[in-house]
């Protein structure tokens, strides 16, 4: 039998990941500003830098538009983040987070339900662009899907989280577009999404401390393994560890700002 207080975290937080879903299918324009735009970055930078990539480390016959795949995927989770929890601040001023609030709801609950929402649709997104794998000359087999499920829900789970802490304490979709630009976006830029990072450069610790970087990590290595040598690029455990303790601070801290919110209201 469900306790008391099993219901009331997964009861509301169900309602609330049911909510970010129909809102999504609602907006479908969403879809497009998630995918249309990684998928032309994938090919313009792919196609433009291609026939100069040539860095040690990697496999000889690695393609940079095999290389930049699993960065792009890191993208689309990025944007599919952002604009899941852009709803923050759209609730806020609609009135529907003070009435939740308000309401006899755990604030886990508030933050699962969120999360997971958010968590749902950018892996749904980023592992409908896998599909074209095989396109970058990658493996897309079932062993890959098995390390690449667990990749993508994880860090997606991560990047919502960062999106909901940045949005938490926003009033204007403008400062949170803001913030993207000048924060999230250098935080992928710098994750070894875009190019290998050299052992002697001092980009090499900006990666070291860079969350994300594990993240692109542990998707890159779901689709080559760790056999596969991909210079500095940590193992799929490595990247799969820091991103599960990413994606649990996040929703720790989510949780302490909205019970401090429920408290000075």
């Amino acid at each position: 039998m469900t306790t008391p207080s099993r219901t009331h975290l997964w009861l509301p937080a169900a309602a609330l990941w049911r909510r970010e879903i129909v809102r999504f299918l609602r907006q479908k324009n969403r879809i497009i500003g998630a995918l249309a735009t990684p998928l032309v970055f994938w090919l313009l930078i792919g196609s433009g830098v291609g026939p100069g990539f040539r860095l040690p480390g990697l496999p000889a016959d690695m393609t940079y538009l095999a290389y930049f795949f699993p960065g792009t995927v890191v993208l689309i989770l990025l944007f599919t983040a952002i604009f899941s929890t852009i709803s923050v601040i759209e609730d806020r001023r609609e009135g529907f987070l003070q009435g939740v609030l308000v309401a006899p709801v755990a604030p886990e609950a508030i933050v699962l339900g969120k999360f997971l929402g958010g968590m749902t649709l950018a892996a749904g997104q980023a592992l409908l662009f896998c599909l074209a794998a095989p396109l970058a000359g990658l493996p897309f087999d079932a062993a890959v899907l098995a390390r690449l499920i667990p990749a993508l829900l994880v860090v997606a789970f991560g990047l919502v989280g960062l999106g909901f802490l940045l949005a938490w304490p926003l009033d204007s979709t403008q400062g949170f577009h803001a913030i993207m630009n000048v924060f999230l976006m250098p935080l992928w830029m710098l994750s070894g999404a875009l190019f290998p990072t050299a052992a002697d450069s001092w980009v090499r610790y900006a990666v070291l401390f860079n969350p994300v970087a594990y993240g692109t990590a542990a998707v890159r290595r779901a689709f080559y393994g760790d056999i596969v040598p991909l210079g500095l690029v940590p193992s799929y455990g490595t990247g799969m560890l820091v991103s599960v303790i990413f994606g649990a601070a996040m929703f720790f801290l989510s949780v302490w700002l909205v019970r401090r919110r429920r408290a000075a209201n």
